[in-house]
Formats: structure tokens, sequence, C-alpha cells
């Protein structure tokens, strides 16, 4: 994974508006509206979405070491699955989905033998199911995520969500069938939750 402060050409002494300033600057360098219809334009996308990575990584290390604490951040905070798990090999995986790049996220953690995955691969694969609508799944490997290392407080507590949303799912479908029409209480509310735990950070669990 690139060095976040190369990517945006700073030392890692910078302070945080000199942090602040040079995404700005190449935020404002690369914005896709410079480039549109331009055979540039992909390169630029994939440039944008590097230095949008950079500034998240530095800005939540930053917040994190302020806090004196690495894994204090709330269930809800925006940067969540940025954190760096002590040299987690999915430290990639957590910012993709912090920025809301689910496939790519899944490509990844498809990519590992199944021998190779730990507690840490269920549960990143129970976040990018939860984001992409699929509460089964999301449930299913956040189980088995707390099976493999039951004292790890984020598996339980993604666990604990996803569990009361499907317990409430089961509910709906047994007062209204399984017709997926817009009812009370049924489709329209879960996807009202989503949203509002996407204001969630973009959080979950595998």
């Amino acid at each position: 994974m690139n060095d976040p402060y190369k990517t945006l050409h700073i030392s890692p002494d910078a302070s945080d508006e000199e942090v602040k300033k040079a995404y700005r600057e190449l935020a404002k360098k690369y914005h896709p509206d410079r480039y549109q219809n331009s055979p540039l334009a992909e390169q630029a996308s994939e440039k944008m979405k590097e230095i949008n990575a950079a500034y998240e990584e530095i800005m939540s290390h930053r917040k994190n070491a302020a806090e004196g604490s690495s894994y204090g951040r709330s269930y809800n905070d925006s940067s969540y699955y940025a954190q760096n798990r002590n040299g987690s090999r999915y430290s990639e995986v957590r910012i993709l989905i912090n920025n809301g790049r689910f496939e790519e996220a899944e490509e990844q953690l498809r990519q590992v033998v199944p021998s190779e995955r730990s507690a840490e691969w269920y549960y990143l694969m129970a976040v990018v199911s939860y984001h992409k609508g699929w509460l089964e799944e999301a449930y299913n490997y956040g189980a088995a995520a707390c099976r493999l290392d039951p004292s790890d407080a984020e598996y339980r507590s993604f666990f604990s969500r996803v569990t009361q949303q499907r317990n409430g799912s089961f509910q709906t479908r047994k007062t209204y069938g399984n017709s997926i029409d817009c009812c009370p209480g049924g489709c329209c509310e879960y996807l009202s939750c989503l949203l509002c735990s996407d204001c969630l950070c973009h959080s979950c669990c595998n």
C-alpha cells in the first residue's frame, strides 16, 4: 500500500493545516470535472481515489493518536474502517470500505485462500455484505468472526447490530409476508437503517 504522505507530497511532520492544504490542491488538480471528455479522465479518477484514501488514512491516524487509543473510535465514526490493526494485512481493505468501494474490497477478500481466512477476514466480509444489503450473509460472516475471536469488541458490536436488524427483518416477514413492496416497517425502513448507519462511517464486520 502506498505511503499516504508520499501520495500527498508532504512530510510526516506536516501540520494538520499543511495536510489539508496539500489535499485541497491535489483534489483541485485531479477533480473529475477538469477531465470531462478527456482521454486522461480515467487516470484522473484513479488519482483522485488515491488522494482521498491517503487523506482519510492520515487524518484518521492523527485523530486516533490524539485520543490516545488506536481503537477508541466511535462505532459511527466516518473513518472507522481506515484504522490499521497493528499491521493487519487487511488495512487496505478497510480503507476501500471506508471509501465506499465495496466491490473492490470484496474482490481483495475473495483472493485470500480459505486456509488463511482469519476472524478479521470474516468480519470484513460481513461489513461488505451488510453494505450491499445482504443481511443474511452479513449475519453468517459476523457469526463466524465472533466464533473465531469471541473477545473482539469490534466484531461483537457489529454482530449484535446485525442480529437485531435480522430479527426485525424476520418479524417484518412474519407480519407482512414475503412481499418486497414498500410497507410500514418493511424494506423502506430497513434501507433507511442502512443509510442511517452509513452516516455510518462505513461500518460493519465479516
